[in-house]
């Protein structure tokens, strides 16, 4: 048995130099959740623990426990964690008289390997907890910056990264760019989307596809973002694909899209690469919301312009010719232009008054057209025959969640119409 004791001692001095060696625990803080540690297991062993002295080295990696209890006359003890017999006590000094105070050290192995392995999980619980609230500490107040860190694991659904400190942080399949791969050892860098901590269990979720990420990137490129003589207004993205930016300045003498762009793009090269070669377009903001869309919308050129600011909603109508650039390639120039202006833009032909006849109501073609059809078009804005085939095929098909077929064959019926 006293082999046992011997072999337990030192294997609970090495766990506590592998706390102080692998946590990043400061001296005091090691201290007092040693301290803490070994007193839960002294109040479960003995009822209470504040008769106790607890001295934790953890330099050395060594500790002493003392307890204190008071002499009282033979056959008066009451309490025997508090309170020692004349006889007992000068067992162990024989000067001992009744009323003074007998301090003794306790051998923690003596008590055997549950109350140690119970010493052990109880410390191991306590580190964990220092170790989330150290994690959340550090974190909490950092969302929106950009980190660095090394992949340490690829899953189906998220990659899991370390920072300098191997602290673990999560990027979700949802915030990765779609052409991002990655292998482990690899250099990944985010911006810190948020810090959730929920039961004490801190998680760090970054984020590739936030438009913070772009915004970031950019003051590291540009100095005069950085510097206060250029302000980022807005950013809207489609990860991996276009991002639209709305910049501001000043200061007269600055060109606030020529000094983010660069000679060339060459200050947006290395942000695009990083991006999976996302194109950036840079614009001006501006407070008028009419010139701001239109300036959105490019490189369309608009005719005219209906704006509800009450609705946030906005007609705008093109030439023939203009319709494609505004919308763009699978409607993304068009939705990103919604996303950096906030409003939702509806976009129209405008048509040549030369050519204007008599329009038509959707619902007297109901004996060609079925009736729901008539009333999912109606239902997106458009009344009339004209109003239909004025307005974008594409506009038809996702606005008023039709068939691509059901809307060629009301614009073939709604054509058909006018040209007999």
């Amino acid at each position: 048995m006293a082999t046992k004791k011997q072999d337990d001692t030192p294997n609970m001095i090495d766990t506590f130099r592998e706390f102080k060696e692998t946590k990043n625990i400061d001296r005091t803080t090691l201290v007092s959740v040693l301290e803490e540690s070994f007193r839960n297991v002294l109040a479960k062993i003995y009822g209470s623990d504040e008769n106790f002295d607890v001295i934790v080295n953890p330099d050395k990696g060594d500790f002493e426990i003392y307890r204190n209890r008071t002499v009282v006359a033979d056959g008066e003890v009451q309490d025997e964690n508090k309170e020692i017999s004349l006889t007992e006590a000068r067992k162990i000094e024989p000067d001992y008289e009744v009323g003074e105070e007998v301090s003794e050290r306790i051998d923690f192995a003596k008590f055997g390997r549950r109350a140690i392995l119970n010493l052990r999980q109880t410390l191991a619980s306590k580190i964990l907890e220092l170790e989330h609230d150290t994690l959340y500490n550090k974190y909490k107040d950092r969302v929106g910056e950009v980190i660095s860190g090394e992949v340490y694991q690829v899953w189906k659904r998220e990659v899991l990264v370390v920072d300098d400190e191997n602290n673990e942080l999560i990027l979700p399949k949802s915030e990765q760019i779609p052409s991002d791969q990655y292998r482990k050892g690899e250099t990944v860098r985010a911006v810190i989307e948020r810090v959730d901590n929920e039961n004490n269990n801190p998680k760090i979720i970054l984020s590739r596809t936030s438009p913070k990420f772009l915004e970031r990137l950019l003051e590291a490129e540009v100095p005069e973002i950085s510097e206060g003589l250029i302000a980022i207004r807005r950013v809207a993205r489609m990860p991996g694909e276009r991002a639209k930016v709305a910049v501001e300045t000043f200061d007269e003498r600055i060109d606030p899209v020529g000094a983010c762009v660069g000679v060339r793009g060459s200050r947006v090269h290395g942000i695009v690469r990083e991006l999976g070669n996302e194109n950036i377009d840079v614009i001006n903001y501006t407070d008028n919301t009419k010139l701001f869309i239109q300036r959105a919308l490019a490189p369309a050129k608009i005719s005219s312009m209906n704006v509800d600011e009450e609705n946030k909603k906005a007609e705008v109508y093109l030439r023939p010719e203009e319709v494609s650039l505004a919308i763009g390639k699978g409607g993304m120039n068009i939705k990103l232009a919604s996303m950096l202006t906030g409003y939702t833009i509806d976009v129209f032909r405008e048509i040549d008054p030369s050519q204007q006849v008599d329009d038509i109501y959707l619902d007297e073609f109901s004996d060609e057209i079925d009736q729901w059809v008539i009333d999912a078009i109606k239902g997106i804005g458009l009344e009339t025959a004209r109003q239909v085939l004025n307005a974008p095929r594409e506009m038809l098909v996702e606005k008023a969640d039709l068939e691509e077929e059901t809307v060629d064959n009301v614009i073939k019926v709604l054509k058909a119409e006018f040209e007999n």
